[in-house]
């Protein structure tokens, strides 16, 4: 790690304990964190900044329940098990801080592209490519006007419905790592369709995440699509 990854990971440590303070005291987030409460308190307060080894413990371990906790809370479910997480993936700021904790904790390589679908993905795929540094391109069910060339993925449901997604050509080289991203993974239907864009691309799958996975098929799906890792902030059953 260099000196600025380790600053990175610095600073989003105490991005995260900035959000964990807005509900807790320092006395709760000593506890929650192991930390001293003093050490919190300046932390907090930008009077200086943890240690590289102590911010990889609170990225990845408090961090990513910490968050997995807070997503929960926001997401609502209908009578009929539609997902309602406009309070998350409206929230950037929140979004900005899975991307690091995600990144640390399901062990993706640095991809070249964050490939998502519009439109719900979008704020989380821009917060995972400015994370990684790379490009964010998203797949959209209808073509752009001025585009000629585009990469196709067609796929009909069980329902009888067809869907299908485009994504312009140029967006992905062949040879380039793709994360795919998106806010939600339930079926595993639209994640199967950017799996296949990026492959129809001759590129290498960095992985796969979702900041919701609805029971286990959606996972299960992808996992047979690719050797990668496949992961999510958080579970429901």
């Amino acid at each position: 790690m260099n000196r600025a990854e380790k600053a990175a990971l610095q600073l989003q440590a105490v991005s995260v304990l900035r959000m964990l303070k807005e509900t807790r005291t320092y006395d709760e987030l000593a506890e929650l964190t192991g930390l001293p409460a003093g050490d919190l308190n300046r932390y907090v307060n930008g009077h200086v900044l943890p240690g590289v080894e102590r911010a990889r413990e609170v990225v990845e371990g408090v961090g990513r329940d910490a968050l997995a906790d807070e997503l929960e809370a926001r997401v609502r479910f209908d009578d009929e098990g539609y997902v309602d997480n406009s309070d998350v993936v409206f929230d950037q700021s929140f979004l900005d801080l899975v991307a690091p904790v995600a990144a640390n904790t399901l062990g993706f390589e640095r991809p070249d592209v964050v490939l998502t679908a519009a439109t719900d993905g979008i704020t989380l795929g821009a917060a995972m490519a400015s994370y990684f540094g790379a490009r964010l391109a998203y797949a959209k069910k209808s073509k752009e006007t001025a585009v000629e060339d585009f990469i196709e993925s067609r796929q009909r449901l069980a329902s009888g419905i067809e869907l299908t997604y485009y994504l312009p050509a140029s967006a992905i080289d062949a040879g380039e790592r793709v994360l795919v991203v998106d806010d939600l993974i339930r079926s595993g239907e639209t994640q199967e369709l950017l799996l296949d864009i990026a492959l129809q691309a001759d590129a290498d799958i960095a992985g796969v995440f979702a900041l919701i996975a609805v029971g286990d098929e959606g996972t299960s799906r992808a996992a047979e699509l690719t050797d990668a890792p496949i992961g999510a902030l958080s579970v429901f059953e």
